[in-house]
């Protein structure tokens, strides 16, 4: 794009030139190289500003279109299972008298961690060529546990209920959360979230631009993944 627009310059101050270097072999008068002089000034002066004019709007739509790309939502999934009890108690008489329940059950859940990537604030300064990321979304992340209950001890007095099944189904995805917390899977959502991101820190790079996040410049994917994680 950048050598078509060159040679329609070309073309361009070569129109207006001709006629006027014709004209000076006609006449071989002073006038016409005075004339001539301050046309290849404007003529270039015109040219120059208008070419840098527009790189910097290509430029912008080119990293426009970059973090339009990126704007979408980064999931990862992972697996869970394992096999949980439930006990509760119910006590009566000034606690003589007790009634237990249990439940012994195998929990299958599928785990996503995801990033809305279309919710990234950020800043686009054409005059120091810096794009300038404010804010990267939290991870959101989702547990659909799959219960299946492998005995159920319950007594009279204690039977199970709604509220029960409430509790277990709370607790099954506090405790897949904690587990979820330490394991690989969160760590790897993050490293799809620096991918995706250190698209437009090559795309800037490549141009002459650069990436500031939290009003501190990154160079590199290595820069950028210890500024996300810490």
């Amino acid at each position: 794009m950048a050598t078509r627009r060159n040679q329609s310059t070309e073309t361009q101050i070569k129109n207006v030139l001709v006629p006027i270097i014709q004209a000076i072999g006609r006449s071989g008068k002073l006038i016409y190289l005075i004339i001539i002089g301050i046309v290849i000034f404007f003529a270039y002066q015109f040219f120059t500003r208008s070419s840098a004019s527009s790189t910097i709007e290509y430029n912008s739509a080119l990293i426009e279109k970059q973090l339009k790309n990126v704007s979408k939502l980064v999931v990862t999934e992972g697996h869970y299972s394992q096999v949980m009890t439930y006990k509760d108690q119910k006590k009566y008489f000034m606690d003589m008298v007790s009634f237990e329940k249990k439940a012994l059950m195998v929990v299958n859940a599928d785990v996503t961690v995801s990033y809305d990537l279309s919710q990234i604030k950020y800043d686009i300064n054409e005059t120091t060529k810096t794009i300038s990321i404010k804010n990267i979304p939290e991870a959101e992340m989702k547990i659909n546990p799959d219960i299946h209950f492998y005995s159920i001890d319950e007594s009279t007095f204690n039977p199970f209920g709604t509220a029960d099944y409430n509790k277990i189904n709370k607790k099954v995805k506090a405790e897949i959360a904690k587990k979820m917390e330490k394991s690989k899977l969160k760590t790897n959502a993050e490293n799809r979230l620096i991918s995706e991101l250190s698209k437009i820190l090559i795309l800037t790079n490549t141009m002459g631009w650069k990436l500031e996040y939290n009003g501190e410049t990154v160079l590199t994917s290595t820069g950028l993944s210890k500024k996300i994680k810490t």
